[in-house]
């Protein structure tokens, strides 16, 4: 049988044959090369995960207040004169392992009093917002003078506080959600309409007061011993007044976008290792965990739930502990859920199956063994895996409901449509909805006045 060849077109357009054309490729298009610089222009065109580091900063600050407000009638002997563990031993302790603390420039009660409140203050600050890149920096020094004044009052819950402190101060964790998000919004809307922005006096008289601070501390030896810690401080001093410069003299300017490529790229970078930094506690908690008899029998939770210390509802530990089948579903299911939970970051669905797992896992822990702020601050690390749709629509809900809540009460009922009403703080961003893990188009530029990578807000 013979196959009829198709008739020839007299004059045949020309079919693509693939890589024989020569003429130049788009720019990041196929290839390895093409996808490094996909890859490279993601990382420094923006701050990825505004919503996931706006949750991680509200509740690492949220824990670190309401565990100072809880505590406030004891801090006496917790942290300052009153504490078992007292002055000098505490002295002796961060000269041996070169720890910062400003509890230990003196020993004076009204400066003592003078470093809680400041630091109340600053997560106070921090959790709703106010001048960020300020706020963080005292925060993380609060929480390192607090905790390493008196290291034997912590648990695993203030470990991942101290370090999470030191992490949100090389984010920009205001993107969203924050009272820095509204000031830009609002200048944003000014420039759109031809005015210019809104005068700032609080970061500059901020960055003039805490030099000298800082430069004291320096001079006189109370950064403690480590090299990280002055450098650290210093270059978000220095970087600060070269944001500000910038900003005032040369907004859209070349080295304005270099310094928010390289606050970018700060804040991814830190980003990935705050993910790295809970896949690593989960993992050695459950391989720590498989290493004990108690938990390779799967009794290892009856022995909490029956200590009197860990039992805020006897009652209700009273009950769980008496089902064997409970106690080891729980038992193992824990290790499971813990091991697992890295190797889960591959797929999405069983992530955020885990990722739900997890969470409720912890509000157990905090209801059954009397642990709130330990299962806060592992909740907020674990808010770094949501995902940004759910994100989004939680913060959609919580304004829609608190609409409806001052709609209620007369003489606060919101103005709809008033100009300035920033629509970051909404749950999205002003250009647009959420795509990637970041804002619109114009974010980056916006990002200028709420991140949290130098010292003034």
């Amino acid at each position: 049988m013979t196959i009829p060849s198709p008739q020839t077109p007299r004059n045949p357009a020309p079919q693509p044959t693939g890589p024989r054309s020569t003429g130049p490729r788009p720019h990041g298009s196929g290839g390895p090369g093409g996808g490094l610089a996909r890859g490279l222009q993601r990382v420094t065109a923006a701050a990825l995960g505004p919503y996931q580091s706006a949750v991680v900063r509200i509740g690492f600050a949220a824990t670190y207040l309401f565990f100072l407000l809880r505590e406030l009638p004891h801090r006496h002997e917790l942290y300052g004169p009153d504490s078992p563990w007292h002055w000098d031993l505490a002295r002796q302790l961060t000269d041996g392992n070169e720890a910062f603390s400003v509890l230990m420039w003196t020993d004076s009660t009204v400066w003592f009093e003078a470093v809680y409140v400041l630091t109340l203050l600053s997560a106070a600050a921090l959790m709703v917002g106010w001048r960020t890149r300020t706020v963080s920096v005292l925060f993380m020094v609060g929480v390192l003078s607090v905790q390493n004044r008196s290291i034997f009052m912590g648990d695993g819950g203030d470990n991942v506080v101290h370090l999470m402190a030191i992490y949100l101060v090389l984010t920009r964790c205001a993107q969203v959600w924050s009272l820095d998000a509204r000031r830009a919004a609002r200048n944003a809307q000014r420039a759109a309409e031809g005015l210019p922005p809104l005068r700032d006096i609080v970061g500059p008289v901020l960055w003039v007061l805490l030099g000298p601070v800082l430069a004291t501390a320096t001079l006189m030896g109370g950064l403690g011993g480590t090299w990280w810690l002055p450098t650290l401080l210093w270059i978000l001093w220095l970087s600060a007044a070269a944001w500000w410069a910038v900003n005032r003299w040369a907004p859209r300017s070349e080295p304005r976008t270099l310094l928010d490529v390289l606050a970018n790229l700060t804040h991814n970078a830190t980003l990935a290792v705050i993910m790295a930094e809970v896949c690593l506690i989960y993992a050695t908690a459950g391989w720590y965990k498989i290493q004990g008899s108690r938990w390779q029998d799967g009794t290892a939770l009856y022995y909490p739930l029956n200590l009197d210390y860990f039992a805020p509802w006897p009652a209700l530990s009273d009950i769980l502990g008496a089902s064997g089948l409970m106690v080891m579903v729980l038992t193992y299911g824990t290790v499971i859920v813990q091991v697992a939970f890295p190797f889960t970051l591959f797929n999405r669905r069983v992530k955020n199956v885990l990722l739900v797992v997890m969470i409720c896992e912890h509000a157990g822990i905090a209801l059954l063994l009397g642990l709130p702020f330990f299962s806060m601050a592992m909740i907020a690390a674990d808010a770094v895996f949501l995902p940004t749709a759910f994100l989004v629509w939680l913060g959609t809900r919580a304004t829609t409901g608190r609409r409806r809540l001052l709609s209620r009460l007369p003489g606060l009922s919101p103005t709809p449509g008033k100009p300035g009403t920033p629509t970051h703080a909404e749950g999205r961003p002003a250009d647009g909805p959420a795509q990637g893990g970041h804002g619109g188009r114009d974010e980056p530029r916006l990002q200028g006045g709420g991140g949290g990578h130098t010292l003034v807000g």
